[in-house]
């Protein structure tokens, strides 16, 4: 659509007084791209499943707008789900679901992009599809219809959401993301009206998933037997794709700044990606392995000119753990240096509970103080070793010392319950090293001046694919409700307490470990309507039983099941990198209470990740951290 021109601007006025946070569907930030429709091949709409202020914060998709909107050929718009007002205003008034930049409907877009980040935002992707007006089943679609790709942790086991899906990018997208246009742009160029020649020619790059030309078959028990193509040419398992150097990896410069708050209101440069911590519960640490760093020199550039872009007055040094990068003191010294004149303060989200971590906090928050968050995860160092944290209880004590010495006084812990092996102790010891939080900052402080603020985090573990506990089990409702119920009997009242629900848990895992079979059962909560399954005030158990009842789902069969080691997974023929085989022996070493060192700092753990063979798809080594070439097969 040729800029001036907005058809639906006398609706949407109209409209936008009925709802709330109206600025997050009025478009027109700063640095936002908008470009002639009639100057481009190919249109692409970015969809993030969530509301506007948690899509706008995160990074990958800011990556990717940037990405596609540097190509001349491709316009790259934005799009977020409608809270749940805006949709029955959108309803009522006949209004499509349209992006932000040009608010042209999304079903007039050549491909829809929709990111997976999160399990209970599966109906949320079902509802941006039939807001639009697009087919939800993918083989009602044909070549009118946009392409309905899709990305994200939640591709690595997309198989509940592969009927509503056309394709599916595994790993991380930066370069793959131009050979889908590409694909797309020489299909749109030639005219073709035939969407099953497309799709064979998106399956024939590597990295990309297309579900239809798939087949799978089941065991009378209900266990997968078969899984494999369906059509000649198509690979038996498709590989996760992931970016060699982030130095040559361009990261966005002059990202959208929205006019409202949002939950991540900050700039962010990505110092490194990937980490070999090993946490077993973990699947990020799994899938974007391995390490690769940015350059100190890099970071600094980057945080300066987006600090002049944006006008942001904090900096955040985006990684899975901030301080594990292995330049970390001597950055944070020169951003802070660098930025301290200008007011700007930086952040560091993701520390290790340790008094080092502390110290690069207190160094950083020399503008401004905030809370600080430690993850135990765990109560006890038995369990704690079985989950491969790698924190011991001195660590976390001189952790808080140091905190409490630096004049923190708000600390959050995090922990999480339904953990393989977890026993009554381990619950003791998580009440223990509550009341040892307090004890040591009456210590510190004598007992005087402001009362600590501690805040007491509790999530039910859930078990996710390509992880070593994917074969675990979750604990049953009745479990995870009796050990909470426990919890909240022994912690102390003056301890701000917050829980995950187990029964949007339970969910969770259902979707985290099923197969196709399952989605039905979201078409039909979709249906029931089922939105924001993440927000507490819209979700409904009750409706979910209804819909999987409805669809003849067990959903223990999926959540409360072991599986065998010689069991055929949903997601087997998804390769993320990592060997099955490393997997299970971390599975085998969890329950004999052995941790495994992290690889960047010890010995190679033969995960696969540094495998040649991955070299030669896109591989990658750290680099700053003084790794050795891939091509040496060192980890």
């Amino acid at each position: 659509m040729p800029p001036g021109q907005d058809p639906v601007a006398d609706t949407l006025e109209s409209l936008l007084p009925r709802v709330t946070r109206p600025a997050r569907y009025t478009g027109g930030e700063w640095n936002a791209v908008r470009k002639d429709h009639r100057s481009v091949d190919v249109l692409f709409a970015l969809a993030f499943p969530e509301v506007y202020e948690i899509g706008m914060s995160h990074l990958g998709s800011l990556i990717l707008y940037d990405q596609l909107n540097r190509r001349e050929d491709t316009a790259c718009e934005r799009v977020y789900a409608p809270w749940v007002d805006m949709e029955a205003e959108l309803r009522r008034t006949g209004l499509p679901l349209f992006a932000l930049e040009s608010r042209r409907s999304v079903a007039e877009f050549d491909i829809l992009g929709i990111s997976l980040q999160y399990e209970m935002n599966f109906t949320n992707v079902l509802n941006l599809l039939d807001l639009a007006g697009i087919p939800l089943a993918a083989a009602e679609r044909d070549a009118g219809h946009p392409l309905v790709l899709a990305g994200g942790p939640c591709a690595l086991n997309p198989e509940p959401l592969a009927p509503f899906l056309d394709a599916i990018v595994l790993g991380e997208g930066e370069e793959v993301i131009h050979e889908v246009v590409d694909a797309c742009r020489d299909d749109k160029r030639r005219g073709s009206r035939s969407r099953g020649n497309l799709l064979r020619r998106l399956a024939a790059i590597p990295g990309v998933y297309v579900p239809s030309l798939y087949q799978v078959t089941y065991r009378p028990d209900g266990k997968l037997a078969t899984f494999g193509p369906a059509v000649p040419g198509v690979p038996e398992r498709v590989r996760r794709r992931w970016v060699r150097d982030l130095d040559r990896t361009p990261h966005p410069l002059r990202p959208v700044v929205p006019y409202s708050e949002i939950v991540h209101d900050r700039a962010m440069v990505e110092v490194f990606r990937g980490c070999t911590r090993g946490c077993r519960f973990c699947q990020a640490g799994t899938i974007y392995r391995p390490v690769r760093e940015r350059s100190p020199d890099q970071v600094c550039e980057l945080a300066r000119q987006l600090i002049d872009a944006t006008g942001h007055q904090e900096l955040s040094l985006a990684a899975l753990s901030a301080s594990d990068y292995s330049a970390i003191e001597d950055t944070v010294r020169r951003l802070v240096d660098q930025e301290e004149g200008r007011g700007v303060g930086i952040s560091l989200p993701s520390l290790r509970a340790d008094a080092f971590s502390v110290g690069l906090a207190h160094q950083v928050q020399r503008v401004r103080k905030t809370g600080l968050t430690f993850a135990p995860e765990a109560g006890t160092q038995r369990l704690r070793d079985v989950i491969n944290k790698g924190v011991t209880e001195h660590d976390l004590r001189q952790a808080m010392e140091s905190a409490f010495r630096s004049g923190w006084h708000a600390v959050k812990l995090y922990f999480m319950i339904g953990l393989p092996t977890e026993r009554q102790e381990d619950l003791d010891g998580l009440v223990d090293l509550i009341r040892e939080a307090e004890g040591v900052y009456r210590e510190v402080t004598g007992g005087k001046g402001r009362q600590l603020k501690l805040g007491v985090s509790i999530a039910p573990f859930v078990p996710k694919a390509h992880t070593p506990f994917q074969w675990e089990p979750q604990c049953s409702l009745a479990e995870l409700e009796e050990r909470q119920s426990y919890l909240r009997r022994r912690t102390p009242r003056r301890v701000r307490l917050s829980w995950h629900d187990p029964h949007v848990s339970r969910v969770e895992a259902v979707f985290a470990r099923g197969d196709r079979r399952l989605a039905p059962a979201i078409r039909e909560a979709w249906a029931m309507g089922a939105r924001f399954d993440g927000w507490s005030e819209q979700f409904d158990y009750r409706r979910w039983l209804g819909a999987f009842a409805g669809s003849g789902i067990e959903p223990a069969h999926y959540a409360e099941r072991p599986r065998d080691q010689d069991e055929l997974l949903p997601w087997d023929h998804l390769d993320c990198g990592v060997d099955k085989e490393f997997l299970w022996r971390e599975r085998e070493r969890a329950f004999a209470g052995l941790p495994t060192p992290d690889c960047r700092w010890a010995a190679c753990t033969a995960c696969g990740a540094c495998h040649p063979r991955a070299a030669a798809t896109g591989g990658a080594w750290r680099k700053a951290g003084g790794g050795e070439d891939p091509s040496s097969g060192s980890g």
